[in-house]
């Protein structure tokens, strides 16, 4: 069953308490190394970090899409529905993050898709006209397969409210969130079961 965790308000003791987290964890280091002998970030199990992530739906822009996650030991799986009659898209984020990847080529995911396209987002302090932008990248599935998925750095481009930009460049050093959206124009279900976020080298 999908928990739709979608983005309510959070009571004030509860900021307190996060915020009193992020200053006690100032980085978040790769767990070991992954199935392919690559730096890992999380496969989903007790001994490699839970990024917190919550759910967002094109609703925060009046759109009808629906799209939430389940995590089990070594499983994540984002599913629901996308809707064109308004934004289109549904995603799933991290809490903030600090991770310094300079000393890697890019993210590898170990995935069974849908056959639908997806979009990998990372977010730096980078601005644009000063507001903060994130970068994207997308990557095709195969239906009901198992695959592993690099996604370099260099493919990831600067992208203000789903508007192209033409920089600055990512910062790998400098990540501070990720997300994984849907937002391939399509109408219907979709889902993409995660066991794996890594970062590998050339």
């Amino acid at each position: 069953m999908i928990m739709h965790r979608d983005i309510h308000p959070i009571p004030c003791a509860w900021v307190i308490g996060l915020l009193l987290l992020a200053g006690s964890v100032a980085s978040l280091d790769a767990a070991g190394p992954g199935p392919e002998g690559e730096p890992m970030l999380t496969d989903f199990t007790a001994n490699t970090p839970d990024f917190g992530w919550y759910v967002q739906n094109d609703n925060v822009m009046g759109g009808r899409s629906e799209g939430g996650f389940d995590q089990t030991p070594g499983e994540l799986i984002f599913a629901g529905s996308t809707n064109t009659r308004g934004g289109g898209f549904s995603s799933i984020r991290t809490q903030t993050l600090q991770l310094d990847l300079s000393d890697q080529a890019g993210i590898q995911l170990r995935l069974k898709g849908d056959g639908r396209r997806y979009t990998w987002q990372l977010q730096t302090d980078a601005r644009w006209r000063g507001r903060r932008i994130s970068y994207w990248a997308d990557f095709d599935t195969s239906a009901g397969e198992w695959s592993t998925v690099n996604i370099p750095f260099s493919r990831f481009y600067p992208n203000f409210r789903g508007y192209k930009l033409d920089g600055p460049e990512l910062d790998p050093g400098q990540i501070r969130e990720m997300a994984l959206y849907i937002y391939d124009k399509k109408d219907g279900p979709f889902e993409l079961r995660l066991a794996s976020i890594n970062a590998y080298a050339e």
